[in-house]
């Protein structure tokens, strides 16, 4: 007989997987369609009689090419539709057994992802870790980040993650779990979500330990008025006099338009977002400021050439100059030549090199090392580093931003189409991916992952493993 549980919005009958209970496609907040288009999430109406849970929803609305990045494959899907706030649940079983709850959040430049990429099924962490597992949509791109188009809805997307947040905790005891145990996982703008979360008004008191994955601290955040700016750019693109010509366009032009924006932030060294969030009563401090907080307890970490994805495969620094590069360190360094030669001094005069390591330690891995420094001392503090080189793009990518993902998931075959795994040893991303997963398993259960916890030591996941202090891993 298929499992069915009792909702805050109706009841859900799922399906039996392997042991697990999985409930596909549950609503959390109404449909951002219509009038609440661009509108902070919106309470959910709920159903009558037993909704069907066997199927994933919709994903997000967002660009796509089969096959996906030439690095990571393909992120995101069809079917989309802007009615895609739903969230899907593996559990070992529906009963009194107060299991933790881990929640995914999916990244992908705010711009693609999804929750039910079969990269991110829930069930290894809920069969492995005995615990309920939920991965959730928002909305991306401009459906979730234009800025301006309704007074006092700003950061919609982060609205959504705090309504998912929400109605997880209201129904984490339906399918066997601890409302009062949640930890919060995410990668990349997943991780950064997780900094928006844990100083939102009503999300934060839901959550006291959170998992960051590469997450994107170094991020320069817009003023209202320049994000206002970005999103009248946008309307311009697609031909309107300013950002009022938006509310009618088809989710296709905004598509279109994101694509657009994407195309026009192309600029060389950049790392591509068409949208980024802005500073606002949701989110109102930098989320590497919330992250500091040690009421939160934190596992933080970081891939060892994060910056290689965007530029690694990209032809048009087959021919980038050693004064390409230096240009482009003046928009954010004082002195651009020294902090070229500094580099170039490590890695050799390879300007790809130097760009890649110097984004690596720009966006992600010294804002992460800054909020273990401001942790240190307080609170429950672990630091990773993954170091595994990929062998494919012959072993340009190194330790690549995402490359983690397959390892901390125990998943491969779910990855086996994915570019950045080819080469590797199965046996080796078997065994690395048991030590990384059972390590987030651990920390979940509110166990030592691995023995240091105060953030003065980062654990090396390579083909071995191996405690290190966190300055000697400084660049």
């Amino acid at each position: 007989m298929n499992p069915v549980a009792v909702t805050s919005g109706g009841t859900v009958r799922g399906i039996l997987e392997d042991g697990l209970a999985v409930f596909r496609g549950i609503p959390y907040a109404a449909p951002p369609v219509g009038d609440l288009r661009w509108r902070r999430a919106q309470p959910h109406p709920g159903w009558t009689g037993v909704r069907d849970g066997a199927q994933y929803g919709p994903s997000a609305h967002q660009p796509y090419l089969p096959g996906g990045s030439p690095i990571m494959g393909e992120h995101g899907a069809p079917p989309f539709a802007e009615d895609c706030l739903t969230v899907n649940v593996w559990t070992p079983g529906l009963d009194g057994a107060k299991r933790p709850v881990l929640v995914w959040i999916h990244g992908g430049g705010f711009t693609s992802g999804s929750g039910n990429i079969p990269y991110y099924a829930g069930d290894t962490f809920a069969r492995n870790g005995n615990l309920v597992v939920v991965t959730i949509n928002y909305r991306l791109n401009a459906f979730g980040f234009l800025h301006g188009m309704v007074p006092g809805h700003s950061n919609v997307w982060l609205s959504d993650q705090a309504a998912a947040l929400t109605w997880i905790h209201e129904n984490a005891a339906a399918f066997g779990g601890d409302p009062d145990a949640i930890t919060l996982m995410g990668q990349s703008g997943g991780g950064f979500s997780i900094g928006a979360l844990a100083q939102h008004p009503t999300a934060a008191p839901l959550f006291h330990r959170a998992i960051v994955q590469s997450a994107p601290l170094g991020l320069d955040l817009p003023t209202s008025e320049e994000a206002t700016e970005r999103t009248d750019t946008m309307a311009h693109l697609l031909g309107h006099a300013d950002r009022r010509g938006l509310a009618g366009e088809s989710a296709t032009r905004l598509v279109e338009g994101t694509i657009a924006m994407l195309r026009r932030s192309a600029a060389f060294g950049a790392w591509n977002l068409a949208f980024t969030p802005v500073l606002d009563d949701l989110m109102p401090a930098h989320p590497r400021d919330a992250l500091a907080d040690p009421r939160l307890d934190l596992l933080i970490g970081w891939t060892e050439d994060e910056g290689t994805f965007p530029f690694a495969a990209d032809p048009q620094y087959d021919t980038a100059t050693a004064d390409d590069v230096t240009a482009f360190f003046r928009e954010r360094h004082e002195n651009p030549g020294h902090v070229y030669q500094r580099y170039a001094d490590r890695l050799g005069d390879d300007p790809r090199a130097v760009l890649s390591a110097e984004c690596s330690d720009y966006l992600f891995k010294t804002p992460a090392r800054e909020v273990l420094t401001r942790r240190s001392g307080n609170g429950t503090t672990y630091a990773y580093e993954f170091a595994l080189d990929a062998a494919a793009f012959s072993g340009a990518l190194g330790a690549t931003h995402c490359l983690e993902l397959p390892f901390t998931f125990a998943n491969p075959e779910k990855w086996a189409a994915a570019p950045f795994l080819a080469g590797l040893d199965p046996e080796l991303v078997r065994s690395l991916g048991t030590r990384m997963h059972h390590s987030w398993i651990s920390f979940v259960h509110r166990e030592k992952p691995w023995p240091a916890a105060d953030g003065s030591t980062v654990m090396i996941f390579d083909t071995d493993t191996a405690l290190r202090e966190a300055g000697d891993l400084s660049r």
